[in-house]
């Protein structure tokens, strides 16, 4: 009679280092991607400016900048950082007039120096994963060799095999190197992204299963508790309908006044059995309007604990029944709710710890009833057994819980150890109102 410890399936842990950073973003304002690109393109295009400057300065003495060709170098530098605006809506461009203008950056730069920003490396990782994996493989590898024949047009613009293989060869290998890594981490992030979308998919749709299996547990539990209802209070109903009748014909003191409050009590019962018929249709499922199926009986209250006691008992479970105070007379339904309850719990019981020890109590105290049903550890583990009272067997704690709601009692069930099961439900007992 254990809860079940299998759920729907956890999708993938929040609150990491991603999340904190993308909601500092937000906060910040950059809600959507189009926003943060434009505020990465200005990030790089500010860095290779910094960069562009410390080159000017002289920080190295072996590389000498005319101020046209820094100015130059620095419009293209910029021009790549900003392009970063277009990576996620026009990844394929933005790669592109990215390499196209390194290619530029390679030419203006003096023969003693490379520079490559991270543009390039930004441009062809969101190729990588916006991409499918194959197109991305043929743009990046596009790109390289782009920027590779480009690299080695402008600047041996008459090929000497001497001079152009050596660094033609370096370029090659900085090109796959820069590209290669873009595609790698690129791919490993499309693909996580994937996964984690799959998990979160999954998780979705088993909690949407899960509740829809609750939904219709529910319905079911209230579809019988209609059932029963109808059976128990119709029956004490009709019978003040037929007792009034009599009155009617029988008594002889003021027969008028006699007659007028027989008549009124019959017409009572009547109408209270007419809108009680329609309470039950509203608590039934939707479509099963119509007669009760003949085959219901009515469902017995706690007078036939014992019965249900002996027929568990020959099921294999050792059951003890502790009574303190007689049992008082409940009201039909909460009578019902009460065996129901008991039944369920058993039955949970002798499914999910076979063979161990039940112990019912029943304790009268004041206006109260408080029933208690208390198992012992299984004798074996049911390893075949569903994990709990939350399976698709009746949802047993659903429905437990179901009733108690509708009686107005309290209910409670958890663990009371190391493979134990408690089930409390307290009753209410009100005196019933003579007529």
């Amino acid at each position: 009679m254990r809860p079940s410890a299998a759920g729907p399936e956890p999708g993938p842990a929040r609150g990491g280092l991603p999340e904190r950073f993308d909601a500092l973003l937000t906060a910040a304002g950059l809600t959507g991607p189009f926003r943060r690109d434009c505020a990465l393109g200005v990030l790089v295009a500010g860095l290779m400016a910094a960069t562009i400057g410390l080159l000017g300065t002289g920080i190295d003495p072996e590389v000498r900048f005319e101020p046209p060709r820094l100015a130059v170098l620095l419009v293209l530098t910029t021009a790549q950082g900003l392009l970063l605006a277009l990576r996620r809506t026009a990844p394929v461009l933005c790669l592109g007039v990215v390499v196209a203008l390194q290619v530029v950056v390679f030419a203006v730069l003096p023969d003693a120096l490379t520079l490559r920003g991270p543009a390039p490396l930004v441009a062809a990782y969101t190729c990588a994963v916006l991409l499918a994996p194959r197109r991305a493989a043929r743009v990046v590898l596009a790109a390289a060799a782009v920027e590779t024949v480009g690299f080695a047009v402008l600047l041996f613009p008459v090929p000497s095999a001497g001079a152009l293989v050596l660094p033609v060869l370096s370029q090659l290998a900085s090109a796959v190197l820069v590209y290669g890594v873009a595609v790698l981490v690129g791919g490993y992030v499309a693909a996580r992204r994937g996964y984690v979308a799959l998990l979160r998919a999954r998780a979705a749709e088993s909690e949407r299963a899960q509740r829809s299996r609750t939904d219709d547990a529910v319905r079911r539990e209230r579809s019988r508790m209609a059932r029963e209802l109808h059976d128990v209070a119709a029956h004490h109903l009709s019978g003040m309908v037929v007792q009034a009748a009599m009155v009617e014909r029988l008594v002889d003191r003021d027969p008028e006044q006699a007659r007028r409050i027989a008549g009124r009590v019959r017409e009572q019962g009547r109408e209270t059995l007419r809108d009680l018929r329609m309470v039950v249709g509203a608590l039934r499922e939707p479509g099963t309007a119509g007669p009760l199926p003949e085959d219901d009986a009515p469902v017995p209250g706690l007078a036939a604990l014992d019965r249900l006691v002996a027929t568990t008992r020959e099921l294999g479970t050792p059951v003890v029944v502790e009574r303190r105070g007689e049992l008082p007379e409940l009201p039909p339904i909460a009578d019902v709710a009460g065996y129901r309850v008991l039944q369920e719990a058993l039955a949970n019981a002798r499914e999910h710890a076979p063979g161990a020890a039940v112990r019912i109590g029943l304790e009268h105290a004041g206006d109260e009833l408080r029933v208690e049903i208390v198992n012992d550890p299984p004798a074996v583990p049911a390893a075949d057994a569903p994990a709990g009272p939350g399976d698709d067997r009746g949802f047993g704690l659903v429905g437990m819980r179901e009733r108690a709601q509708l009686v107005g009692a309290r209910f409670e069930a958890g663990p009371t150890g190391p493979g134990g099961w408690r089930v409390s439900l307290v009753l209410r007992v009100e005196p019933e109102v003579a007529l």
